[in-house]
C-alpha cells in the first residue's frame, strides 16, 4: 500500500519528512549525475548525442508557425527591399534626423531626448513650440531633406511614446516607450564619444519586423567608427524591444567585456502605417488590437 505525507496530520512531523525526501532527491540527482559524467568520460559522444538533444523550450523556439516569417535567403524580400522606401539609405544616402517633442515638454521628456542625441549621430534636436502642428513639422522636415523625424510624446509629464517618421514618403511606426533608465542611472556606466556604433538588430524575422528593422537601421550612418568600441543593440522579444548600448572592453588578447553606456529602455509597436503620419485617412499596415493576441507564443515582429 503506497503512502503519502500529505496524509499526516500533524504538522510537525508532516514537514520533517517531506525534509527527508527532498534530500534524498538531491542526493539521487547528484549520484546520478556522477554516473553520467563517468559515462561520458567513457564515451564522449555520449555527451555530444545529450547537448544535442537537451535543448530547453522557451516561448522564442515553440512559437507558433507564422508564413510571414522570412527564411535565410528569401529572393522575393529582397527584391522588394531593393525598391522599398529605405533603399536609397542602403545605396548610400547618409541619415539626418530631426527629433522633437510634444509642446512644452516635462524635463524628463527632454532629459530623454538629449541621451538620444548622444546615441544617433547627425541626429538635431529642435524645441516645439505650441502653435507647431505635426503636419508643419514634417513639411518642415521635408523642405530641409531630413531623412527621419522622431517625436517623442508624454502623458503627465513623463516620456510614453516615440513615433518615427520616414521621410519623404513614410512608413510611420508609433511605439509605446516603457522601463527607462538613464545612463547615469547605471552602475559602473561607461561616457559616451562622437563615434559611429556599430548596430546589432537582433530576431526580427518577419515581414513587418523586417520593415521595423530597417527603419531603426535608417537612423545610424552605414560605417561605425570601430575605434570608438559602441555598440547600440535592438534586441526583439515576443515582440518587446530591448534598446541597449555598450562599449567594448578588452581586457586581454582573449577576454572582452561589455560596458553599458546607457541609456536602456523597451519599445512596443502600436501601429504601423504606409506612408506620413497621417491619424485621420493614413492607411495601418499592422495595427495591434488585444484580440491578435491568441497566444502567448504568438509574435507579430
Amino acid at each position: 500500500m503506497s503512502f503519502s505525507a500529505s496524509e499526516i496530520k500533524n504538522k510537525a512531523k508532516r514537514g520533517e519528512i517531506y525534509e527527508k525526501q527532498r534530500i534524498a532527491k538531491g542526493k539521487a540527482k547528484r549520484q546520478r549525475r556522477q554516473e553520467l559524467k563517468k559515462e561520458e568520460q567513457d564515451n564522449p559522444e555520449l555527451r555530444e548525442a545529450r547537448l544535442r538533444e537537451n535543448v530547453p523550450k522557451t516561448q522564442e523556439n515553440t512559437r507558433e508557425f507564422d508564413e510571414a516569417v522570412i527564411g535565410e535567403a528569401d529572393e522575393e524580400v529582397a527584391q522588394d527591399e531593393e525598391e522599398d522606401e529605405f533603399a536609397s539609405y542602403f545605396n548610400g544616402q547618409a541619415p539626418k534626423v530631426l527629433i522633437t517633442t510634444t509642446p512644452n515638454a516635462g524635463k524628463k521628456t527632454t532629459s530623454f531626448v538629449k541621451e538620444l542625441v548622444s546615441v544617433v549621430p547627425n541626429l538635431e534636436y529642435v524645441k516645439r513650440g505650441k502653435k507647431f502642428e505635426l503636419q508643419q513639422i514634417i513639411e518642415f522636415c521635408k523642405r530641409r531633406e531630413y531623412t527621419d523625424l522622431v517625436v517623442v510624446t508624454e502623458d503627465h509629464k513623463e516620456p510614453t511614446h516615440v513615433t518615427l517618421i520616414h521621410l519623404p514618403e513614410g512608413p510611420t511606426a508609433h511605439f509605446r516607450l516603457t522601463r527607462i533608465t538613464g545612463g547615469k542611472e547605471i552602475s559602473g556606466h561607461a561616457r559616451a564619444t562622437s563615434h559611429f556604433p556599430e548596430l546589432i538588430l537582433n530576431q526580427f524575422s518577419t515581414r513587418l519586423g523586417h520593415t521595423v528593422g530597417r527603419m531603426f537601421a535608417s537612423l545610424f550612418p552605414q560605417v561605425p567608427e570601430f575605434q570608438g568600441r559602441q555598440v547600440v543593440t535592438f534586441h526583439n522579444q515576443r515582440d518587446f524591444i530591448f534598446f541597449r548600448r555598450h562599449r567594448y572592453v578588452f581586457r586581454n588578447s582573449k577576454r572582452v567585456d561589455l560596458q553599458e553606456i546607457g541609456p536602456r529602455f523597451t519599445l512596443r509597436l502600436r501601429w504601423l502605417q504606409k506612408g506620413l503620419y497621417d491619424p485621420v485617412n493614413g492607411e495601418y499596415e499592422w495595427a495591434y488590437k488585444a484580440d491578435l493576441e491568441t497566444s502567448r507564443r504568438r509574435v507579430f515582429l
